[in-house]
């Protein structure tokens, strides 16, 4: 009876995950302790880090809440540190918190107007070139005062839409019937096979420029990314002030970007360069005039209050009218109430998407708060300094970048600026040198983390979405696909953070 129980405890312990990463987790949790007997807290506290690291890499094995989680909660046991530590922390960075919990809600309530652009845009434009630049350009600026994660949404969404309705209609079902858009056994006719993988080819490529293009947007405001707020608190920027001390090396890198989905698109380069087929593109374009004569002018009326209170957003944004999160629980309140949403249940799937990551950040901060106290970052920004000041952010923007690129820039860019903070509180270098050091931090997490899922949370989110499977995109093929992108912006992007100083 006790092994069939402590089989089933430990069948639930991590769910689904593999039997070797739960094995893995047990491992750490046990060596930890031991480790700080033996070895003290500051060696246990570098393992911890590798162990967290461990955890946000394999995402694609469990999400990293649970056993990150479980090891700060172990960390703060041993007295690495303390509650008060972490409440210190999450004090420290409530904007950011409220921004994912507010502004990505209320993005949720723009998700039609959203569709709405990216659909009419997919239908019209027959270029796959020019579909492609715009796809990427649509969600860089999009990205620059929503949310990454929500417009990656409505890409996936508009895709496995047009998706589905393509694979019914060559399966011989109508458009509104239930179907299950996985199974390829029901398309007989060689030559609608043949159209259906290169439709697959077609958007794996247009969904690797779009989720790119919320990199390069991301990077340039406050708003992109979590981790752009947390700097910008941090050096007292406000949003035209952030995007200004950015630009000399995120509009560089936003039109290398482009430049380089040219060039893979125009000489075909790692899976890029496919076009949509005629035969598709009928079904789609007809299916879009069906749905737009079904349109009611309830929600007409609908898309037009999410367009006037996305030009408000961008105003209150740009003007610094109020923290963005509360900005964004200003947006829940106007399109809900203007929209006719007033049934809790209704409210609660604008909040799914967001507490997740809100809690795994909590997390983070522990793990922050670890490294704080033990002073663990110290030697390595000691290093960092040996250097001439005029290469010290190249060598930051290197460093964040790989170490983005294996596990979450959020958390990267949450160390390395608080480090770099505590050593300029202490008179180590002067306010100027400050600012491109925390242009170095921001830009190389979010720019070189492009290569690969772990490092982009847009990238992740694709790559687990119900998407990924039906156009047949793995990590290893996304990576491929990312790979010009990775090269051509981590070059700019360390040049231009070099030259600067």
């Amino acid at each position: 009876m006790s092994k069939s129980l402590g089989a089933a405890a430990l069948s639930n312990f991590l769910g689904n995950s593999p039997s070797w990463y739960k094995q893995t987790i047990i491992a750490f949790l046990v060596l930890n302790p031991i480790l700080l007997m033996i070895a003290g807290p500051f060696v246990t506290g570098w393992v911890l880090i590798l162990e967290f690291i461990f955890t946000l890499a394999m995402a694609l094995k469990c999400y990293p809440l649970q056993p990150g989680g479980l090891l700060a909660i172990e960390a703060i046991a041993l007295g690495m540190s303390s509650t008060e530590s972490v409440l210190h922390e999450v004090e420290a960075n409530l904007e950011v918190i409220l921004l994912l919990m507010f502004m990505v809600a209320g993005i949720y309530f723009m998700k039609n107007l959203l569709l709405f652009v990216f659909t009419k845009v997919l239908v019209r434009v027959k270029s796959k070139l020019v579909l492609s630049l715009l796809f990427c350009s649509l969600a860089a600026v999009l990205s620059a005062f929503l949310d990454a994660l929500t417009v990656t949404a409505v890409l996936i969404g508009v895709a496995v839409g047009f998706y589905s309705v393509y694979h019914k209609v060559v399966s011989g079902k109508p458009t509104d019937s239930d179907h299950d858009s996985s199974d390829d056994n029901s398309i007989s006719d060689a030559s609608n096979r043949e159209n259906l993988e290169q439709f697959r080819a077609f958007l794996r490529s247009l969904m690797m420029h779009s989720v790119v293009g919320t990199a390069l947007g991301g990077v340039m405001t406050t708003v992109g990314e979590p981790q752009n707020l947390l700097i910008a608190g941090i050096m007292e920027w406000e949003f035209i002030e952030f995007f200004q001390n950015m630009s000399h090396v995120t509009i560089p890198t936003f039109f290398t970007g482009l430049a380089t989905l040219i060039i893979v698109e125009k000489f075909k380069i790692l899976g890029h360069g496919a076009e949509m087929p005629e035969a598709v593109r009928d079904i789609l374009v007809k299916f879009d005039q069906e749905s737009s004569e079904k349109r009611s002018r309830r929600e007409v009326a609908s898309l037009v209050v999410q367009a006037i209170v996305a030009i408000f957003l961008v105003i209150a944004l740009a003007l610094h009218l109020a923290a963005p999160g509360l900005i964004g629980l200003a947006i829940i309140v106007l399109q809900t109430a203007l929209n006719g949403i007033t049934e809790e249940h209704q409210l609660g799937h604008a909040f799914e998407e967001a507490l997740p990551f809100t809690a795994l950040l909590v997390t983070f901060f522990a793990i922050v708060a670890v490294i704080h106290e033990q002073h663990l970052f110290n030697p390595v920004i000691e290093w960092v300094f040996t250097f001439e000041e005029s290469v010290q952010p190249a060598i930051f923007f290197l460093a964040n970048g790989l170490l983005s690129a294996i596990s979450d820039n959020v958390f990267v860019a949450t160390v390395y600026i608080g480090s770099v903070q505590e050593q300029f509180i202490n008179g180590a270098f002067d306010r100027e040198h400050f600012d491109h050091l925390a242009v170095a931090i921001n830009t190389g997490t979010n720019l070189p983390s492009v290569a690969t899922p772990n490092g982009q949370a847009a990238f992740l989110f694709l790559l687990t979405s119900a998407l990924a499977p039906l156009i047949r995109l793995s990590y290893g093929r996304m990576v491929m696909l990312a790979l010009p992108y990775t090269i051509t912006l981590t070059i700019v992007g360390f040049l231009c953070v070099y030259l600067s100083v």
